[in-house]
């Protein structure tokens, strides 16, 4: 019988709506039954893709005993954490607070009815094992101690708020004085930790830090600091020759459980492929090394065949398990490879991939992997290395074919708008610099459907959903960045407008007028026991970092001081956690950098122009604005006013522009470039 959960919008929980369990979606109903019945909370917080999530749902949620002691004691409430990333955020801080450890999902916290939290851990084993209590135990230790705490776990100065509101930072009521020393800290952060064998920076499980693979690429463009490139370059080869990387079908894994990249949690998830996208946009256009742009091309191609709506938009995530086993859908057995393959590719492919080692995978089962590279393979066999490439391509599409016909792991087709937006900008950015106009089209196209479709009476929804959900700081600053770049590929007004709209509902909903920063939820958000303001990035790149970084963009396209203003608010009030830990701050220090050293603006217009755009983008720093503002020299009123200029009638004229400077305009385009020329144009960056 479908529990309350069967109605629900999020695929994560409607794979729950058949449990014993008596679950509620967060709502009031809930936390009225729990008041009523004078009974804990338990709240579960999961996603779709999520292994553990599985398990714990297979353990315990779908066991009917344990579903009763669940009933008996708590009201149950289950949340999809790509939903509801606020209720997330919040009770991942308590459980850090309460258990001294870190979080991760399954999330399993327990609540008062008033919604705080005073107990909690992550997976819980059916029965005890590794170390941990069985989950029936935990449930009857936790019952018993609400009984006799119940009064005091109520009060309303309980420690965890006064706890979770320090959480958020405040400016002491002192002018901070920003300066770039946590750029060298963040970088002297990376140096120690980076696995100088591997790539990665830290151990196993090794995660991907695209945010940091980016600082670093951005390092090189700027300074021609060949360290930074090589530690970036390493970690993205390392991650596409190892098990993170799906060889047959392409895209990025979420993480690895071991510090060579081998073996993944199979999950897929939208947001790492996006910005990981944009790692190997950025390297290729650093580098020429044609094999990052290949690799976003795999990227790419497995995004549209497996990730992308009829409408053009993108879905969440593809689970890790099929047919109740964690990656089964992309392992394999060598005799099956054998049996798959001709003799003359199997030969090749067993020692590409790792077939002649031992099985690296549960099971007695390969993960494949590059274990020789093909210069290698060209010696070790006495072929070219075209016919090794060619004897890996024909193996890689029977193995595709071959793999197709399994049962495929579960899709979460939920479309977000804060990991379309992260999607949208990166298929623009490798558009722009690969000059890809097909993944231009694409990104043009979901970011088309955010608008028509998930844009409502001036505000933005959350998820595409027959039921509205309010965004959240991520979903607007996000968009507001993808837009940006849209501007940067091809000049459309609609976007540019829209942009000034996104970021005018930011200042409007978000912004704290007196402390700077933004609050991840809106003024009209739904009350919880805490408004969260972080600064640092996590999975994704932090909100508060984007949203300075895209205000600065736009203040220096539209001349509004409103926006540099805030920015500059929220670099001040994060700049001393920048300081003190600049390994959590990229995104942040990323946005400082931009405050210290505007990129140029090149406004153009003639017959020339869109010749003269081409010309100038592949030479100039990728987060500068070069404009084609052709269609609109003769009704440049519709335009903001920092892009009013005269552009005589005939001609090709530029304009260049930096923060509130513009440099005589020219007719040659030798004399734009000549502008844009450090030594020659504008003088160096820095704080006054």
């Amino acid at each position: 019988m479908a529990n309350r959960l069967s109605g629900e919008t999020s695929p994560y929980l409607r794979q729950h709506s058949d449990n014993p369990v008596d679950w509620y979606p967060w709502c009031p109903e809930a936390f009225e039954k729990a008041r009523r019945e004078e009974k804990p909370v338990l709240l579960s917080i999961g996603y779709a893709a999520c292994h553990w999530c599985h398990v714990m749902a297979h353990e315990s949620f779908e066991n009917t005993s344990v579903a009763n002691v669940m009933n008996e004691f708590f009201v149950n409430i289950k949340v999809d954490r790509e939903e509801r990333p606020d209720l997330d955020q919040i009770y991942q801080m308590a459980h850090t607070m309460i258990t001294r450890r870190n979080g991760g999902w399954p999330l399993t916290m327990f609540l008062t009815p008033s919604q705080i939290p005073f107990a909690g851990g992550t997976y819980f084993p059916a029965q005890p094992r590794f170390g941990l209590p069985g989950f029936v135990q935990v449930l009857e230790q936790i019952r018993d101690f609400y009984r006799e705490h119940k009064d005091d776990l109520e009060k309303t100065d309980h420690p965890i708020l006064q706890y979770l509101n320090q959480t958020n930072p405040s400016n002491s009521g002192r002018e901070v004085d920003l300066d770039l020393t946590p750029v060298e800290g963040l970088l002297g952060s990376l140096k120690a930790r980076f696995d100088t064998e591997y790539g990665g920076f830290g151990n196993a499980p090794k995660f991907p830090h695209a945010m940091d693979i980016s600082f670093l690429l951005r390092r090189y463009q700027r300074q021609g600091d060949q360290s930074a490139f090589q530690m970036a370059s390493l970690t993205l080869h390392r991650m596409k020759g190892g098990g993170i990387w799906d060889h047959v079908g392409g895209g990025f894994a979420r993480y690895s459980v071991d510090d060579r990249w081998l073996i993944p949690h199979f999950e897929k998830m939208l947001y790492d492929n996006a910005l990981l996208l944009e790692t190997l946009s950025l390297a290729g256009r650093a580098s020429g090394d044609l094999r990052f742009e290949k690799t976003a091309e795999d990227l790419v191609g497995w995004l549209f065949r497996e990730m992308r709506s009829d409408g053009g938009v993108f879905y969440s995530s593809l689970d890790a398990d099929s047919e109740g086993e964690e990656g089964r859908f992309y392992v394999f057995q060598k005799d099956e490879v054998r049996k798959i393959l001709t003799d003359g590719e199997f030969r090749v492919a067993s020692e590409y991939y790792g077939l002649t080692g031992p099985p690296n995978f549960e099971d007695h089962a390969w993960h494949l992997y590059e274990a020789k590279p093909v210069g290698e393979l060209s010696r070790q066999f006495g072929l070219s290395e075209t016919e090794i490439e060619a004897r890996l391509q024909s193996s890689r599409k029977k193995l595709f074919e071959w793999r197709s016909s399994r049962v495929r792991p579960g899709l979460d087709d939920k479309v977000l708008a804060s990991w379309n937006a992260l999607m949208i900008r990166s298929l623009l950015l490798s558009g722009r610099m690969f000059e890809r106009q097909e993944w231009i089209a694409a990104g043009r196209q979901a970011l088309d459907f955010v608008r028509s479709r998930m844009w409502k009476d001036g505000k933005l929804m959350a998820v595409w959903s027959d039921r509205p959900l309010p965004a959240y700081l991520d979903d607007y600053a996000f968009l507001l960045w993808a837009l940006l770049e849209s501007v940067r590929v091809d000049f459309r007004l609609e976007d540019l407008d829209f942009a000034i709209r996104i970021a005018d509902v930011l200042l409007e909903e978000f912004l704290d007028p007196e402390a700077g920063g933004f609050y991840f939820t809106g003024h009209h958000h739904e009350t919880l026991i805490h408004r969260p303001k972080n600064g640092h990035d996590g999975a994704l790149p932090s909100g508060n970092a984007i949203a300075a970084q895209s205000l600065l963009w736009l203040s220096n396209l539209t001349g509004n001081p409103d926006y540099m203003t805030a920015a500059e608010r929220t670099l001040r009030l994060f700049f001393p956690a920048m300081k003190e830990q600049p390994a959590g701050y990229t995104s942040m220090i990323e946005a400082l950098e931009t405050f210290s050293s505007p990129p140029s603006v090149v406004l153009l217009s003639g017959p020339e122009a869109s010749g003269w755009k081409t010309e100038i983008d592949r030479d100039l720093d990728p987060e500068s604005f070069v404009v084609d503002l052709t269609s609109f020299a003769d009704q440049t009123s519709r335009l903001p006013e920092a892009m009013r200029k005269h552009f005589p009638a005939g001609g090709t004229t530029g304009w260049v522009c930096r923060g509130t400077v513009c440099l005589p305009p020219s007719d040659r385009l030798e004399d734009i470039r000549r502008q844009l020329d450090p030594d020659e144009g504008f003088p160096a960056g820095g704080f006054d």
